[in-house]
């Protein structure tokens, strides 16, 4: 098996799995990207094959729209996208396509949330690393948790 080129963040968080991924799925525009940057479209079809169609906006008002496809869902428990491809499985180029592994894992009373990006080369990982993966991706992992805490009170 060749190297798997990935990055990724974890956080226990003090919720039931239920309810992380209640929140993950239906409060996605809430916590999806660090603030002050918002999401003010989440385009999702839960499914393998679906979309999951996305838009990012910076405090400015600059857009960065965002097209995929789910790979494996399993609710509750696990989601796999990638920006790769689109809805019909069509292929489309990108300088840092990556699969997206968000799991959901009972543990000490909570849930192990991680999520992960799997590059298909070395420099691609390294210039996500570069562009802020970890403290971006542990940022909007650090919003979930609250917001799935706060559900679970």
């Amino acid at each position: 098996m060749s190297e798997l080129y990935e990055l990724s963040v974890s956080r226990l968080i003090k919720a039931s799995p239920e309810t992380v991924w209640k929140v993950y799925v239906e409060q996605t525009g809430e916590w999806f990207c660090p603030r002050p940057w918002t999401t003010p479209v989440v385009d999702w079809d839960l499914r393998v094959g679906g979309r999951a169609n996305i838009v990012l906006q910076s405090p400015e008002g600059e857009r960065h729209p965002y097209s995929g496809v789910f790979l494996e869902v399993e609710p509750g428990r696990k989601l796999v996208s990638t920006g790769a491809m689109t809805e019909g499985w069509v292929p489309q180029a990108g300088d840092l396509n990556f699969v997206r592994i968000d799991t959901f894992e009972a543990e000490a009373g909570g849930t192990r949330y991680t999520s992960t990006a799997r590059h298909w080369e070395e420099k691609a990982m390294e210039t996500h690393k570069a562009m802020g993966f970890v403290q971006g991706w542990g940022a909007v992992a650090d919003q979930l948790a609250e917001l799935a805490e706060q559900a679970d009170r």
